[in-house]
């Protein structure tokens, strides 16, 4: 039987090895191509390859830690971002971390011009100080998620949707009692920190400034069902809306209060009991 060749993939040229490169997150160029050889090495480190940083990716691959929880684990994660800030040459578009601080991210707001999308959660050391350096300087951002990070308050979005215009998607998702109450438990990290916020206060700023907005999700969020009406008529181009896990809304508050969004095509509702 006639033997076939097998590809040589170190004689791809650039462009198509880039190309290949740029659909693997930074963790997976770090344990693939980089160890092949020298040249894919310094392929990894191409500026055009810098337009996305997404930890999400393997924050998700890895499991639930309590170690991500503490100083040095921040620590790490700022390093990687100023990293990646200064690799990027200013092409950084889209940006997606956890667990980070003002630090970083007040690097992020000199370094990153073209940002358009920006996801910090579970990131209790990052404040609204930070994020009025972001909103002032990148008034492009179309897409904001805080989900987590309790310590952005509802003046953040009352900063971002003043300064910028094209935001569409708002993520602001809380985390659930349980989940709380095992950090508190197994972590003295988070014994300082505050894990409450109001949810009617965040609907008042949302509605009054980012009216525009076509993507909100609010899980686990304090909004009652006397808000809702109110954040669904002050929003009416919401297209997806996330009510997962919010206790005090109730199925008529529900249907009643996005009876107004008219161009609503998915609802995630919270779970009802009888």
């Amino acid at each position: 039987m006639e033997s076939r060749l097998q590809p040589d993939w170190t004689d791809l040229p650039p462009e198509c090895l880039l190309d290949i490169f740029s659909r693997l997150s930074i963790g997976q160029r770090r344990s693939g191509p980089t160890l092949v050889c020298k040249t894919w090495t310094n392929l990894c480190q191409d500026p055009s390859l810098k337009t996305i940083l997404d930890l999400e990716a393997e924050f998700l691959s890895s499991p639930d830690s309590i170690y991500w929880w503490s100083p040095e684990f921040e620590r790490k994660v700022n390093s990687t971002i100023r990293s990646v800030v200064d690799q990027s040459e200013g092409r950084l578009k889209e940006i997606r971390v956890r667990h980070c601080t003002d630090q970083s991210l007040s690097h992020v707001a000199q370094r990153c011009p073209n940002l358009e999308v920006l996801g910090v959660t579970y990131s209790p050391k990052v404040t609204v100080e930070s994020m009025r350096k972001i909103a002032s300087n990148y008034t492009k951002l179309k897409e904001l998620d805080i989900s987590c990070s309790y310590e952005i308050s509802g003046q953040c979005i009352e900063i971002v949707g003043t300064n910028c215009k094209s935001i569409h998607t708002l993520k602001r998702n809380l985390m659930p009692n349980s989940e709380i109450a095992r950090l508190f438990m197994h972590c003295t990290y988070v014994h300082g920190l505050c894990f409450e916020t109001s949810g009617n206060i965040d609907v008042f700023a949302i509605r009054s400034y980012m009216s525009q907005l076509k993507h909100l999700e609010l899980r686990f969020s304090t909004v009652t069902d006397k808000a809702l009406p109110f954040l669904c008529k002050g929003c009416p181009n919401l297209e997806y809306l996330d009510l997962v896990g919010c206790r005090y809304l109730t199925s008529d508050g529900v249907t009643n209060g996005i009876s107004s969004l008219k161009n609503l095509k998915e609802i995630k509702k919270p779970y009802f009991t009888a």
